[in-house]
């Protein structure tokens, strides 16, 4: 199978979608010749024109508030925030309209809007770039809020994000989109709410999100030399969550790591652990959950100081072996 990058593999997703779908078009700022502050957009301004690619002011206010209401009158818009931390400026229109207006017209609206946000640490932007902020959307009921780790779940999650009749948030962690992977170049979709299992183990569950999904893997293929087998999921998408696919895992193995590039303190991971703990698999447990997640400090600019603010594989293989009594 041929491997494109996580980028190609979203921007593919969002072209096959708009050749067939032409209620489909995307806005943003920078988005056309320019190609986005992250080039996912290069030469779709070219293959669609200016009516859908549409290039927009600096105001993600006027962007977001453009983007819900096309949604509501039979679009489906797809909009980029230049960076995951600009959503405070739009959360009025995605907390109080997009997410509330299906169940305040009963039933009968629709908010087919995705909305895109490049997030993550270790690109060297900084405390006002470089957040992971996706917890706070979670805790918004009638948004769904998707995460992939590859390029192959990313395509697939974005043509069923874009299909979906509610918001969703589409977060993607900056450090992934040079990363290739085998991606299909006909249509498929992932639904959103099933997780994946990246790697099968039987000692310990690694439940981790984003660009965790990566380091977790390289973790585990260091432990397996120590005789630890880790098991890695996915969860793919943190609402809608599949909370079969992780408890069964934790059922297996009896243990459980949740890491997440977020602070630790109130982050995603704590619902993951908090849904455990409240489920018939915490009488599986031979140890306590245990959670990595970033410190509680703003992203440094400095390389070395924003790696120390978030896990990393050597933070992972410590919190496996002390699950393990090692």
């Amino acid at each position: 199978m041929r491997e494109i990058s996580y980028s190609e593999a979203i921007r593919e997703a969002m072209s096959q979608t708009m050749q067939n779908d032409q209620d489909v078009f995307i806005m943003g700022e920078d988005i056309g010749v320019y190609g986005g502050a992250f080039g996912i957009t290069s030469g779709m301004i070219e293959e669609f024109g200016p009516e859908r690619v549409r290039i927009t002011p600096i105001s993600e206010a006027a962007i977001s508030g453009c983007a819900v209401g096309a949604a509501m009158t039979g679009m489906r818009p797809i909009l980029e925030i230049q960076f995951s931390d600009f959503i405070m400026i739009a959360l009025d229109n995605i907390v109080n309209q997009a997410a509330k207006n299906r169940y305040m017209f009963g039933g009968k609206a629709k908010v087919p809007v995705v909305v895109r946000l490049p997030a993550g640490s270790g690109a060297g932007f900084a405390a006002q770039h470089s957040q992971s902020l996706e917890a706070w959307m979670t805790h918004v009921p009638g948004l769904k809020v998707v995460q992939p780790s590859n390029a192959y779940d990313a395509k697939g999650l974005m043509k069923a994000a874009i299909k979906d009749d509610n918001p969703v948030l589409f977060y993607e962690h900056k450090l992934l989109y040079p990363v290739k992977g085998e991606v299909p170049e006909e249509d498929y979709e992932i639904p959103l709410g099933k997780a994946d299992i990246k790697k099968e183990g039987k000692d310990i569950t690694i439940v981790a999100t984003a660009i965790m999904v990566n380091k977790a893997l390289e973790a585990a293929a260091e432990l397996e030399k120590e005789g630890i087998s880790v098991e890695v999921v996915d969860p793919r998408t943190l609402v809608p969550l599949d909370t079969e696919t992780i408890l069964e895992s934790v059922k297996k193995t009896s243990r459980v790591l949740v890491v997440y590039e977020a602070v630790k303190r109130s982050g995603y991971g704590a619902e993951i652990a908090s849904m455990i703990a409240e489920s018939d698999a915490f009488d599986y447990l031979d140890a306590p959950i245990r959670r990595l997640g970033g410190v509680e400090t703003p992203i440094p600019y400095n390389p070395e100081l924003e790696k120390a603010a978030v896990p990393q594989v050597n933070n992972i293989i410590e919190e496996c072996r002390k699950l393990m009594n090692k």
